[in-house]
């Protein structure tokens, strides 16, 4: 199944392509872009064109950026289950990227260039970072989270509820992921107003991306070097005082890892879930009354529609076969969660995916999300924070009028705009037990 070069760890060298002699410019054939207006508008069909040309197919990824894609839910297993023995993780392994192909001003060359990220390191190196991330989370009391998010949540509540109408992206869903990594992070709200709305632009695939990056590095620096003279009990604490012993690039690295994670894909998390409970009588009806719960509506979302469509680009370290697919060494391969949840292999049952939790929208294997209850910890709190103080909450456009936020590597929307009955903002709020 594999023709491994003698020295697999090694860089690659050009390998052999299946259209044709290989480079670092190669432009795989019969390729589709999964990028652009098209895309946007309806990603599933261009999925869908994609799997009929295998489980792993050629894409467009940016304007003038080519690779693969994987396309079935098998696809993307094996290769989150073969790395690092079999796909790198580490870009520099693209031989595009390496030999200067890749345009200096590409918003895929921001969201894929290395990093000393454990996101973008193999084998002892990606162990230490993520090991030094998993324990900061893990050092997060749960409850105390949920009293932050539900306090978030009703600050901004309060805000809109009196106006009978609001863009529940815009007024909530973008802000409350923001607010409540800065308060994980104890970042001064300066500081953490420019991570988060880098990270935003980065995401979105049509912003200045260099400048943006350099930004969000800027700011990131700031918050680690406050943390090592000021510690507190907060992420960014741990993060610089875990006996890993980070150095500041590295700090400043996963800082922008963890906030990327956190906060628009939690944008779009919440934001899909609310147009689903809106729209959608079979979750809506039970969950108000109390006969389904908001984590059943999650599970569905995480299937149907995950906030992070595709990404985690890997490497093959040699030239590879899969499925008579070849795939030559350096070329990144996107693994597409999008694709894998919406394989038809897996049949269609919606009904049965309410406590599923076999999708892939948290990834899986080593590159797996390291806190995904964190993750539901926040859009859970925050959504039931909406149910119960906005209730009958009603789209003011149709569904074909809303927009999907643009780029490759996420599915959100640009806006949700809702009607409800104006109420008064609530005078008292409890918030549970903190630490």
């Amino acid at each position: 199944m594999t023709t491994p070069h003698p020295m697999p760890g090694a860089l690659p060298p050009n390998g052999g392509c299946p259209h044709g002699p290989a480079s670092s410019t190669t432009v795989p054939a019969g390729h589709l872009a999964i990028h652009g207006p098209e895309f946007s508008a309806n990603p599933h069909a261009i999925y869908n064109q994609l799997r009929a040309l295998g489980p792993i197919a050629p894409c467009e990824i940016a304007p003038g950026v080519y690779g693969y894609v994987t396309t079935t839910y098998r696809s993307a297993l094996y290769l989150l289950r073969n790395t690092p023995e079999v796909f790198a993780k580490d870009p520099r392994h693209w031989l595009a990227l390496r030999d200067g192909h890749v345009p200096a001003d590409s918003p895929a060359r921001e969201m894929m260039q290395p990093r000393q990220s454990a996101l973008w390191l193999d084998g002892e190196d990606h162990g230490r970072l993520r090991g030094a991330i998993t324990d900061s989370l893990g050092w997060v009391d749960t409850h105390a989270l949920a009293a932050t998010v539900a306090r978030i949540a009703d600050q901004l509540l309060d805000r809109i509820s009196t106006r009978g109408r609001a863009d529940l992206v815009a007024h909530f869903a973008d802000p409350l992921p923001m607010q409540v990594l800065i308060e994980m992070f104890g970042c001064p709200s300066d500081l953490g107003q420019v991570i988060v709305n880098s990270v935003a632009k980065l995401f979105d695939t049509t912003q200045d991306s260099a400048r943006t990056n350099a930004d969000l590095e800027s700011a990131c620096l700031a918050v680690a070097r406050l943390k090592r003279d000021q510690p507190a009990a907060d992420v960014a604490s741990w993060l610089v005082h875990h006996p890993a012993r980070l150095s500041d690039d590295e700090i400043v690295q996963q800082i922008l890892l963890v906030v990327g994670a956190g906060t628009v894909p939690s944008t779009n998390l919440i934001a899909n879930s609310l147009l689903l409970l809106i729209t959608d009588d079979q979750y809506s009806g039970d969950l108000h009354t109390g006969v389904r719960p908001v984590a059943d509506a999650l599970d569905h979302v995480l299937w149907e529609d995950p906030p992070v469509s595709n990404y985690c680009p890997l490497y093959a370290r040699y030239q590879h076969t899969y499925e008579g697919i070849r795939l030559p060494a350096g070329v990144p391969i996107l693994v597409s969660f999008a694709a894998a949840n919406s394989d038809p292999a897996l049949g269609k049952h919606s009904q049965r995916r309410a406590g599923n939790r076999a999708h892939l929208a948290f990834s899986a294997g080593i590159r797996s999300c390291p806190a995904p209850g964190l993750a539901r910890v926040i859009t859970e709190t925050a959504i039931e924070r909406v149910l119960d103080r906005l209730p009958d909450l009603a789209l003011e456009v149709p569904v074909s009028r809303l927009t999907r936020r643009p780029g490759t590597f996420h599915s959100g929307w640009t806006n949700l705009p809702v009607t409800f009955p104006a109420a008064a903002p609530s005078a008292t709020h409890s918030y549970g037990v903190s630490r």
